[in-house]
């Protein structure tokens, strides 16, 4: 143990803690800042999560990583959309500062349970100890002990993304160890030949089936690409889901100088 601390190390998720006490899951997408800047303002701003793209954005993973980190510190969480299920791209972030995986595209039990194993620690999962962990200081600790806390505060999130996934719903959210069954609308309104018709009861009829899943399993709903659709938002979660990413920070930089510009350009000149 830490002579410092013999209590034992301790790690937040306030996502984690957001959705245990019955409220909605903020995140913000990140796919354009590296600084690490943006975990700051995700804070300022009220959001629970960032959600760093790494399935659509270039951002480095070493900018990835210190963003993370910094998001620890600030008390928010850390999440990663990774760009393949391979367990390098899960193991290598986690390691450096994320606190929680978004794995794209998973549809099927088989491919959750795959997520499951990269991203815990055993006997959930496979996966690989490092020697020193930003999450907990860089601190020496008994490995039991970090592997229980790592593993109580990492958060699992499958995105379903096609109808075949969707027709598999149950089957993922039973799998031990994912988190949230997150639904990303956008690719599915495309997969379902919709492409951004929201508003669609064929989308609707998607999320009824997931978040029933959820229930019936003890997991949590999510619902993405719907943050320029704010009626159908509300009905998917009046309907229970309990996770949203709200949108990029582009969108909102893009959004707030579209509106500052407008404003300004009604001045009068003398």
């Amino acid at each position: 143990m830490n002579p410092q601390n013999p209590s034992g190390p301790s790690l937040r998720n306030p996502l984690a803690e957001t959705l245990k006490a019955g409220r909605l899951g903020l995140a913000m997408i990140v796919k354009q800042v590296h600084s690490v800047d943006i975990a700051v303002a995700a804070r300022s701003c009220g959001f629970d999560a960032i959600n760093i793209d790494l399935e659509h954005s270039v951002i480095p993973e070493a900018a990835a990583a210190q963003i993370c980190v910094t998001a620890l510190h600030v008390g928010v969480t850390p999440l990663v959309r990774i760009a393949s299920h391979d367990a390098y791209y899960a193991n290598r972030i986690l390691d450096a500062g994320a606190l929680g995986i978004v794995a794209p595209h998973v549809g099927s039990a088989e491919q959750a349970r795959a997520i499951v194993k990269a991203c815990k620690f055993a006997p959930l999962g496979e996966r690989s100890v490092s020697g020193s962990w930003p999450h907990l200081g860089f601190q020496s600790w008994p490995a039991d002990v970090v592997r229980q806390v790592l593993n109580d505060a990492t958060t699992v999130i499958v995105m379903l993304e096609t109808p075949e996934a969707i027709e598999h719903a149950d089957e993922i959210a039973a799998v031990p160890g994912v988190d949230i069954v997150h639904i990303g609308s956008t690719d599915l309104c495309e997969a379902m030949a919709i492409p951004g018709q929201f508003a669609d009861p064929a989308l609707e009829r998607c999320f009824a089936r997931v978040i029933s899943a959820c229930r019936k399993h003890g997991k949590f709903a999510g619902a993405g690409g719907l943050a320029n659709a704010p009626d159908v938002m509300q009905k998917m979660v009046r309907l229970g889901v309990r996770f949203v990413t709200a949108g990029s920070e582009w969108d909102f930089m893009l959004s707030a100088a579209r509106q500052r510009s407008a404003m300004l350009r009604q001045l009068q000149l003398a």
